[in-house]
Formats: structure tokens, sequence, C-alpha cells
């Protein structure tokens, strides 16, 4: 596409959407720049065919984009080196729990300024990215950034970034609760009398099959769910435990609503 990229940190994060924006042809490795601190992940990055510094000192001239894939509480020590760059380049952010505000106040209230919320599975190709945009960012830079986080899963947008929090709650934190569930349909196997390698394999399988089968099908997931319920069947007794008195629902609710509370706390 032409377009040059600045990758501000090249973390497990980073470095997953780095090589997938080369991989999938989006980004050329002529057109990327990765400022990393750290020698071996700027080794790392420069096996990629990219141009790695250590400092944005180092660096004449800013680009299209520049993604910000660093720790937030570093993000007011090393974001004002960059506002030199403002009146050309679209700014990126991947940081939890930081809003454009913040960025807004570090480089400038005329700096074009994206949001993205990633999570986990982004590292291979199956994350879930929710982008929100402030009042500056070009339709041009909204889909060159869409076009590049496509490489690492699905993406959506928002318009209203307070939805942020809410997000962060559902699929930023998401696969830590399909991780625990996975942990505790396999303890249940084991209980059951399976051996514990099978009763890993078989969590981790169906989850996996389900997700899938969800993601593909035309029908509905409650649909899916009844089409696998027969009644008085096995799987009627077991959704008895989750679904009476809407215990799975409410606990589910219960987790989402206490990390959406703590993501406006650490975002103020």
């Amino acid at each position: 596409m032409g377009k040059s990229v600045i990758l501000v940190g090249c973390g497990n994060m980073g470095y997953a959407m780095l090589k997938g924006w080369i991989a999938a042809g989006k980004l050329a490795s002529k057109d990327a720049t990765v400022i990393e601190p750290n020698e071996g992940l700027r080794a790392r990055a420069a096996a990629l065919g990219v141009t790695v510094a250590e400092s944005v000192d180092e660096l004449a001239a800013g680009a299209d984009m520049i993604v910000f894939a660093v720790k937030p509480q570093v993000i007011r020590d090393i974001a004002p080196a960059y506002a030199r760059f403002a009146d050309k380049a679209t700014f990126v952010s991947v940081l939890a729990g930081t809003g454009t505000a913040t960025f807004e106040e570090i480089l400038g209230r005329h700096a074009a300024i994206m949001r993205c919320m990633p999570n986990t599975p982004a590292a291979i190709g199956k994350g879930m990215m929710v982008l929100f945009s402030n009042r500056n960012v070009t339709g041009e830079a909204k889909a060159f950034a869409e076009e590049l986080l496509a490489t690492s899963g699905a993406v959506t947008t928002i318009d209203n970034e307070e939805l942020m929090d809410a997000v962060t709650a559902v699929s930023g934190s998401g696969p830590a609760y399909v991780f625990h569930f996975i942990e505790c349909l396999t303890a249940a196997g084991e209980k059951a009398g399976l051996p514990a390698e099978t009763a890993k394999l078989l969590a981790m399988q169906t989850v996996f099959g389900a997700a899938s089968l969800a993601k593909e099908s035309d029908d509905e997931p409650g649909k899916l769910r009844e089409q696998v319920t027969s009644p008085n069947g096995t799987t009627a007794a077991a959704l008895s435990v989750f679904m009476d008195e809407n215990r799975l629902l409410d606990l589910v609710s219960d987790a989402v609503d206490a990390a959406k509370k703590r993501s406006i706390e650490l975002g103020k």
C-alpha cells in the first residue's frame, strides 16, 4: 500500500502484529520501523527486514501511522518525543485503560488518535480488535488501520469511547474466562474418572470446536444449544444446573461488571 508505520514497542503483542502485517502483505518491511530499547527484541524485529532503532531520537522523519504497543505506565514518559510527528501521522494505541484524552494532552488536541483494544489470541491471528477514533482521524487512516489490524483477527469499531470499558470486560479480558472454563471442565472430567490428559484434550477441543461452529453457523448460539439438547437427556441435565435461576448468566454478568468497574478505575 506504500504507507509507512513506526511501531513503538516490540514485545509479544507488538511483534505478533508486525509479523502479521508483513506476512499478509499489508506492510512492506522497508516501510516499517521499530523503536525498541531491548536489544534482543530489536534483533527479533530486524530479522523481519524492518528498520530498528533504540530510541525515537534516531529518527529523522515520522510515518503515516505510529503504533504504541508499550506498557501503559510508561506512555507519559515516551509519547512526548513523538509530538513532532503529529502534523502528518495518525497515532494508534493498543494500551489498556489509556484514553484518547491522555494522548491529546501529550501530543496536542489536533493529533489524530485511534485507540485499539486487542486480546491475546491476536498473537495467532485469532484476536478481537476494537477501534475508537477521535475527531481528527481521516477515513483513509481508519481504513489503513483496520486493514492492518485485520491480520490479527476480527475488527470492529465503536463511536463512543466510554464503551471501551465494556469492550475490555468482554473481549479484552474474555480469553482468561474461557481459559478458566477449560480448566474447570478439565478438572470436572478428571473428577468424573477420566485420565488427566484425556480430560484436558476433551475440554480444549470441545471449546474450540463449539466456538468454531458458533462462528461459522448461520444459527444463533441459543439455537445451536437447543439443537444439542435432547429433552430429558444428558445435556439437559447439565444445562439445568447452569441455567437454573439464571445461575451462569448472573455469574458471568457479575464477572464482566467487575472487570468493567476495574477498567474504569484504572483509566482515571
